[in-house]
C-alpha cells in the first residue's frame, strides 16, 4: 500500500506529465534521441521529444543516490560532519573517481562534493554502504523511491551508473521527476553543484595528498543562469545531462539523452534552457493575505477561521498578459458544525482571459464543535450579563 509520501509523488509525477507540452518547434534543435525540459516548481512540461523512450543513464543515476542522501539528512538519520569509511568494494571502483583509498575517512560533506562535482563512483558506493549498510540494500531503496515517485520506466542496479546491464535503466521524463523532487526539495544540493573547482585532502596510511576536483558540468563556465546538476556518460548511454539553471524567478530543467558526443550534450541543454526563458513567464501567488471568517451555524463559535492550502503558480508559454490574471473565492454564505481544521471550505480560482488556468483549497484553520444544550445556555447568559 502506498503512503501518503507516496500518493502525493505519483501526483505530482502525473502532473508533470499531463501537464500542457509543447509541439516540437523549428526553433528547438536538438542532435539528442531523448529530451525534456521543465519548470520545476509547476512541474510543467515546455518541451519534449521521445521521453518516455527507456535509455541507459550513466552517471545521472547519480541524481537518485543524492536525493536519498538527502532525504538520510533531512530526517536525522545522518549529518554533514558524520565520518564515511571507504570500503575495499568502494575503492575497486572504476570509471570517473576521486581515487578514495580502502579505510580512507572522510565527512559526508565532502563525500557529497565528490559526488557532486567529480561524479565519483567510489564516493557513491562510499556513502551508499554508510547509508544502507550496502551497496545493494541502497539500490533497493533507489527503486522503492522510484516506484513512489512515479517513475515507471526507471530500474536501478546500481548506484553510480557503471553497470552496462539492460536492466539498469530509466528515460528523460524520470529524470526530470528526480531532478525535480531533489532540487525543489532539498534546494542545498546547489551548494554542491555549482561548485567548479575545489581541494579535497586524501589521509591514507600512504601519507597526506591534496587532489583537486573539477566540475563535469562545462555549462558552469559556459551558460550564466547554470545551477547544476549531474552529467554521465559511458560507451552505452553515450552522452547524458540533467541541466539545472534559474533566471528571473523561473528555475527550469532539461534533461538530454544519448548525446552523440560530450559538446552535444551542453549544446542541446543550453539550447533547451535558452527556449524555456525566451518563452516563459511565471504568475505567482503567495497566498497570504488575511482571509475572512466564514459564519457557522449550530456551533460553539459563530465564526470559523480560513487559511489557503497553499501557494499558487501558473507557467504561461503563449505570451499572455499575466497581469490580467483574475482571483475569483468560491465559499458558501455559512456552514454547519462540527468543523475540522484542515477541511476543505471552498476554493480560489484563478481565471485569464476569462478561462479557469486553476485553483487552490481553502481551509478551515481550526476545529468547531457542534453546540450542545449546555453551549446554548452559556450563550444566553452571556449575553444577559452584557
Amino acid at each position: 500500500m502506498f503512503g501518503k509520501r507516496s500518493f502525493t509523488a505519483l501526483l505530482l509525477a502525473a502532473a508533470l506529465w499531463f501537464a500542457a507540452v509543447l509541439p516540437v518547434d523549428a526553433d528547438v534543435a536538438v542532435s539528442s534521441p531523448s529530451v525534456i525540459l521543465i519548470e520545476s516548481s509547476t512541474g510543467q512540461v515546455i518541451y519534449e521529444l521521445n521521453s518516455t523512450e527507456r535509455r541507459s543513464p550513466a552517471s545521472i543515476t547519480k541524481i537518485m543516490t543524492l536525493l536519498l542522501t538527502f532525504e538520510a539528512l533531512e530526517a536525522g538519520k545522518v549529518s554533514l560532519t558524520d565520518q564515511v569509511t571507504t570500503s575495499e568494494h568502494a575503492s575497486s571502483m572504476g570509471g570517473s573517481q576521486v581515487y578514495l583509498a580502502a579505510g580512507e575517512v572522510q565527512t559526508l560533506d565532502t563525500m557529497i562534493k565528490c559526488i557532486a562535482v567529480s561524479s565519483g563512483n567510489d564516493a557513491s558506493v562510499a556513502v551508499a554502504e554508510f547509508i544502507a549498510g550496502s551497496e545493494e540494500e541502497f539500490v533497493r531503496l533507489m527503486n522503492e523511491r522510484a516506484a513512489e515517485l512515479g517513475m515507471t520506466d526507471t530500474h536501478f542496479e546500481d548506484c553510480c551508473g557503471l553497470s552496462d546491464s539492460d536492466n539498469h535503466y530509466t528515460s528523460a521524463k524520470d529524470v526530470a521527476i528526480m531532478s525535480r523532487e531533489l532540487t525543489a526539495k532539498h534546494p542545498d544540493i546547489f551548494n554542491y553543484t555549482t561548485i567548479w573547482m575545489e581541494d579535497i585532502i586524501h589521509e591514507t596510511r600512504q601519507g597526506t595528498v591534496r587532489f583537486t576536483l573539477n566540475s563535469t558540468n562545462k555549462l558552469l563556465k559556459q551558460y550564466q543562469w547554470t545551477t547544476g546538476l549531474k552529467t554521465g556518460s559511458t560507451s552505452k548511454a553515450k552522452y547524458c545531462f540533467s541541466a539545472t539553471a534559474s533566471k528571473d524567478g523561473i528555475d527550469l530543467i532539461a534533461v538530454v539523452m544519448g548525446a552523440p558526443d560530450y559538446k552535444a550534450r551542453f549544446q542541446d541543454a543550453q539550447t533547451l534552457l535558452t527556449y524555456g526563458f525566451s518563452v516563459s513567464d511565471i504568475y505567482v501567488d503567495e497566498n497570504t493575505d488575511e482571509l475572512q471568517p466564514l459564519v457557522v451555524e449550530g456551533g460553539v463559535s459563530d465564526r470559523a477561521e480560513l487559511k489557503y492550502q497553499g501557494e499558487f503558480r501558473y507557467l504561461d508559454v503563449k505570451g499572455n498578459n499575466l497581469s490580467a490574471v483574475e482571483k475569483v473565492f468560491e465559499l458558501p454564505d455559512k456552514v454547519q458544525a462540527p468543523i475540522r481544521e484542515g477541511e476543505e471550505a471552498g476554493r480560489v480560482k484563478y481565471l485569464l482571459n476569462g478561462a479557469e488556468i486553476g485553483s487552490v483549497p481553502l481551509l478551515f484553520a481550526e476545529d468547531v464543535e457542534k453546540a450542545t444544550y449546555i453551549d446554548y445556555l452559556r450563550k444566553i447568559f452571556y449575553l444577559f450579563l452584557m
